[in-house]
């Protein structure tokens, strides 16, 4: 998907990154999931996130349940504003992976994305937690464009949004857990 999506290039430099080409402009906007639609999983994959204390550098390990070879990656994360963040990726081999896998310190969080079927402009997937985040789930949906961020209407299985909320950012739930205010909606697990 061709994202149109622009930052100013001084406000990349301030962010810390000097060469826009190199860099991927994400626009999401996120919401606490009521259910899972099953009927739209086209795939499922199983991540393991280690947010590194005191920067912007997130390694993953995404697996997918099928068996296929792994995304390996360290990635630089920085917010522009809420619902737009600027992403640099280094993609990895399994030694470089295990590597700094054991010299890298930070706050671990584990989930599976089921990523679902939907229309060429937007990306979307749901995200469960495990371990100490289990019972929630976020859906995600990515855009194209900020016309096609705004214009989107939220999906039936899509609860309170949260694109505002900072807490329920990957690297805030990896450090602080669920946010005190998290009320499980209720769920239907199959649709």
């Amino acid at each position: 998907m061709a994202n149109t999506a622009s930052v100013d290039p001084a406000v990349a430099a301030q962010l810390g990154f000097p060469k826009l080409r190199y860099v991927f402009v994400e626009l999401e906007r996120r919401w606490i999931c009521a259910a899972l639609p099953r009927e739209l999983v086209r795939e499922s994959v199983d991540i393991s996130d280690v947010y590194v204390s005191g920067s912007n550098l997130r390694l993953r390990e995404e697996r997918s349940v099928s068996g296929q070879s792994p995304m390996l990656r360290l990635s630089r994360k920085v917010d522009v504003d809420a619902s737009t963040r600027l992403i640099s990726s280094i993609y990895l081999s399994e030694t470089e992976f295990a590597m700094l896998r054991k010299t890298l310190v930070g706050n671990a969080l584990r989930k599976r994305r089921h990523r679902l079927q939907g229309s060429d402009q937007v990306i979307m997937a749901v995200d469960e937690f495990e371990g100490p985040l289990s019972g929630l789930m976020l859906l995600e949906a990515e855009f194209p464009s900020s016309d096609a961020l705004e214009a989107f209407e939220a999906p039936w299985y899509a609860g309170q949004e949260v694109t505002s909320d900072p807490q329920f950012a990957g690297g805030h739930l990896a450090a602080s857990g669920l946010p005190a205010h998290f009320a499980h909606e209720p769920r239907i697990d199959t649709i």
